[in-house]
């Protein structure tokens, strides 16, 4: 996976991708939907739990709503919001030129066990599309699995294949 001339090698598109992962995650933990949707193309896609949205500022206000949901679900010991924290694990990337695709999967763990201690709760894994726009990349489309959700489980094929499938038809598209 040579890089060509001018063009970034893939571990310097690893790497950016990564960290296009991590700010979308703190940005989701911290309540930061500025930074949440500019995670996402002006036209990107997220398809979640609670449907699908497009378009940047419609996703900015989909996650404030959402923030506001699960501020009343998942309460402390004492009747707080509960702070969650997202991990990112076993991640692949795929890169075919200024298109990108990833599978990862993620947990989640909140301080609403017995009082206050950490517990981990829901799990699943991510099915992204990404484009690099003026130099950096951004989602064009997450799918979010959550794997103990009626209708949002994955089915029992490895996502690595999905996503490598996605990735060979783009190249003939």
């Amino acid at each position: 996976m040579g890089a060509q001339a001018g063009q970034p090698s893939y571990a310097e598109d690893r790497a950016a991708i990564e960290n296009l992962m991590a700010r979308y995650l703190f940005a989701m933990d911290w309540n930061d939907f500025d930074t949440y949707a500019d995670c996402f193309t002006e036209d990107g896609e997220l398809d979640y739990a609670r449907g699908i949205t497009r378009g940047r500022e419609n996703i900015r206000a989909e996650a404030r709503r959402f923030k506001e949901n699960v501020a009343e679900l998942f309460v402390d010991f004492e009747g707080k919001p509960a702070k969650l924290r997202h991990v990112v694990n076993q991640t692949v990337i795929r890169v075919e030129g200024d298109r990108a695709f990833t599978t990862a999967q993620w947990f989640e763990m909140a301080n609403d066990g017995p009082e206050g201690a950490p517990k981990l709760g829901t799990f699943g894994h991510y099915e992204d599309e990404l484009e690099r726009v003026g130099g950096e990349w951004k989602f064009r489309r997450r799918k979010i699995w959550n794997e103990f959700l009626p209708g949002r489980e994955s089915d029992d094929v490895n996502p690595v294949r999905t996503m490598d499938e996605k990735a060979e038809s783009s190249r003939v598209a």
